[in-house]
């Protein structure tokens, strides 16, 4: 059965795009038939990320409304057979998207795929709602910062209140991703600590990952983390989350700082 997965949080910035595309590319080279959707009308970074930008020629808003059809505005992915991508438009507004042309658009999708990840824009108006709207599980992104979390606090209360399933009194299977982690600066208290974060927000971690530029290369360069550089920090982090998603148990380990040479010696000397 598909599963509509949203990726979002209150916050701008805090790699939701970045994620879903990660995760994505990771559920597909499964096995499992995957497709990305882009909500952040007007802004339209997903294909970017995905290295698609030049073969969009419809995008969801026409879906939507009807002036073109699923199929026509799908794109394959060329390195992975079983991804996708419903990319935004770029010259739209958040408006053009109807909840009525949502909800006929995810039934289309359900039928022909094993899951829908729904990359959603920031903030908590009228985009982020549609793109949460019929999310059966939920990854909150954020930041070990102080405004991050708070930020997803309130995705979180939207979640449990503004979804179909909340509506009908089902409660939202719901996971936090925590991205952009330096354990260094964790260490020196200049950025929250795991286990701070987890109890302010009270949702299960599905995954760390940690601050590397590796992840800005393969933006970059329009590829997935996960299919650019598999053997790389972060890529191996969101692999690990993704077969957390299918059920898999894998321990989470939360990154450690590396110690140079000359850090060991003079810490050494200090202590």
């Amino acid at each position: 059965m598909a599963k509509v997965l949203v990726v979002t949080s209150g916050k701008g910035g805090v790699g939701k795009t970045t994620s879903s595309a990660a995760l994505g590319a990771a559920l597909a080279q499964t096995g499992q038939n995957v497709v990305v959707v882009d909500f952040d009308v007007g802004l339209r970074n997903l294909d970017l990320i995905m290295g698609a930008e030049r073969r969009v020629v419809f995008d969801l808003v026409n879906v939507v409304q009807g002036d073109a059809k699923l199929a026509q505005a799908l794109i394959r992915d060329k390195r992975v057979d079983t991804l996708s991508l419903l990319p935004a438009s770029q010259t739209r507004d958040k408006d053009a998207l109807t909840p009525e042309g949502v909800e006929r658009v995810i039934d289309e999708l359900r039928e022909k795929f094993d899951w829908i990840i729904c990359d959603s824009p920031a903030g908590i108006e009228r985009g982020a709602t549609l793109a949460m709207r019929h999310a059966d599980m939920a990854i909150v992104v954020t930041n070990p910062e102080v405004s991050s979390v708070r930020d997803s606090d309130r995705i979180i209360g939207l979640l449990d209140s503004k979804t179909v399933k909340a509506e009908s009194g089902e409660t939202i299977e719901k996971h936090l991703l925590l991205t952009r982690y330096d354990p260094g600066r964790a260490a020196r208290g200049e950025m929250l600590k795991v286990d701070d974060i987890l109890e302010i927000l009270a949702i299960p971690l599905i995954g760390i990952i940690p601050d590397s530029e590796d992840v800005l290369r393969a933006s970059n360069v329009g590829c997935p983390v996960t299919l650019h550089d598999p053997s790389c920090a972060p890529a191996r982090a969101y692999n690990d989350s993704a077969r957390r998603l299918l059920g898999e148990t894998i321990e989470i380990v939360t990154p450690s700082e590396k110690k140079t040479l000359m850090s060991r010696l003079f810490g050494r000397k200090v202590a």
